[in-house]
């Protein structure tokens, strides 16, 4: 079946959606347990690890219908993946940390995380399907 944009837009916004909560989510518990020196970075980082690994196999499976060749390939694929999402992500950290910069609030900290956030999967799906849910056999031109 060949999927189109909406049979895509609807499951990838969930599982952006589910992959943004439980990122601030894991934020707010972290301020909560740490409040020293480099907090805020720490609770974005740990927000970023929370989510990746759920949206990774999320998505290779429910987006992109790709299966991974080996558990070698499949370890290649998330690194790939985790690349891409080295760019996104300091779409994401820039929104967040600007805002808290801005107005030194968490309220509108995390706002900022949001807005880098779903900026950060728009850009993340268009790399991912370009990049590393591709069939390097199909790619080869004879």
């Amino acid at each position: 079946m060949v999927k189109t944009g909406a049979n895509i837009a609807v499951p990838y916004t969930l599982f952006a959606a589910l992959s943004t909560v439980i990122n601030i989510c894991t934020q707010m518990i972290s301020i909560k347990i740490y409040k020293g020196s480099y907090a805020i970075e720490l609770s974005i980082l740990l927000g970023t690890a929370t989510g990746l690994p759920l949206r990774y196999f999320l998505e290779k499976r429910y987006i992109f219908a790709f299966h991974s060749k080996s558990i070698i390939h499949d370890g290649q694929l998330l690194m790939l993946y985790s690349f891409m999402g080295i760019f996104t992500t300091t779409i994401f950290w820039g929104g967040e940390y600007a805002f808290y910069l801005i107005h030194n609030s968490d309220t509108m900290r995390y706002t900022g995380g949001v807005i880098g956030l779903s900026i950060g999967f728009y850009v993340k799906y268009h790399l991912d399907k370009r990049f590393v849910f591709v069939d390097r056999a199909q790619k080869v031109l004879i």
